[in-house]
């Protein structure tokens, strides 16, 4: 049987049909966009997640612009993701605040 590749929805590379994240970008469910608190399914364009609330337009450090918090900026393309300094946690995800979305840690 043939093994089709997807595009990642956040980088648009072709990666195998049963990732469980990006092998390029490292963005956890790369065929689904989920909330990065709660994981529930969201879609582009919702203002908060139907779940926890979540407000999903953050301000891109780059242009200053108010973005959907994805992998990069719709308007300049500068990346909005950041890894978790804590060597336990290594998350990546989009900057959404001063903490780690996982363990509660201060991103840098």
């Amino acid at each position: 049987m043939a093994d089709y590749r997807h595009f990642c929805i956040y980088c648009g590379k072709l990666i195998p049909p049963d990732a469980k994240l990006c092998p390029f970008c490292g963005m956890e469910d790369p065929f689904t966009m989920r909330c990065p608190r709660c994981r529930n399914v969201i879609e582009k364009g919702w203002a908060r997640c139907s779940c926890c609330g979540l407000e999903l337009f953050v301000i891109c450090p780059s242009c200053g612009k108010r973005t959907f918090a994805a992998s990069c900026c719709e308007q300049c393309g500068a990346s909005l993701t950041v890894r978790c300094a804590n060597r336990k946690c290594g998350f990546v995800q989009v900057k959404m605040g001063d903490r780690c979305l996982r363990c509660n840690k201060k991103l840098k």
